[in-house]
């Protein structure tokens, strides 16, 4: 018990040191004087999930947005819903993106690589600019999170479907 408390003690201190150099109540003089900002709770079910559109998405596809950038972030995310054989187009995100897989078996494909298994808890990571797209397996729903960064206020850009013919491989 004793080692637990001089570790809380010591790990409390560290955490009251000051940062930089700068007395703790300079800090606290300083902090009055930047714009407040609040912190936001979106509440689940206060945004509409919505249909994946034809453009970008191949089969039935539903998202639900977790959360849009905001200054200065530039990160958004969002839960996808692949029915099976459902899959998105093929795209490029400009700052890379990640996948969270939540449930069921997907599919995940860079151009020129193999088609390869995703399932939950795994983390899928697309390089900036790398030519990908991802979905459902033929007999199996597949839900991820995605998470990806703006550049010049975009982040996706969209190209052609992935055909029947480049699902099956």
């Amino acid at each position: 018990m004793i080692i637990r408390r001089e570790f809380l003690k010591n790990l409390f201190a560290v955490a009251a040191l000051p940062i930089s150099g700068v007395p703790s109540a300079q800090s606290a003089a300083g902090l009055s004087n930047r714009k407040e900002i609040q912190m936001e709770i979106t509440r689940v079910g206060s945004t509409p999930s919505m249909e994946g559109p034809a453009d970008w998405f191949t089969g039935a596809v539903r998202v639900d947005s977790l959360f849009q950038a905001k200054e200065p972030s530039r990160v958004s995310g969002a839960t996808v819903t692949f029915e099976p054989g459902a899959r998105t187009a093929w795209h490029t995100h400009p700052v890379g993106q990640h996948l969270i897989i939540t449930s069921g078996l997907g599919w995940v494909q860079q151009e020129d690589g193999p088609i390869q298994e995703v399932r939950p808890g795994d983390i899928v990571w697309f390089p900036p600019e790398e030519k990908h797209w991802h979905g459902a397996s033929p007999k199996n729903a597949m839900t991820h999170i995605a998470i990806q960064e703006a550049q010049d206020g975009s982040p996706v850009t969209w190209l052609e479907h992935v055909t029947d013919e480049q699902y099956r491989k």
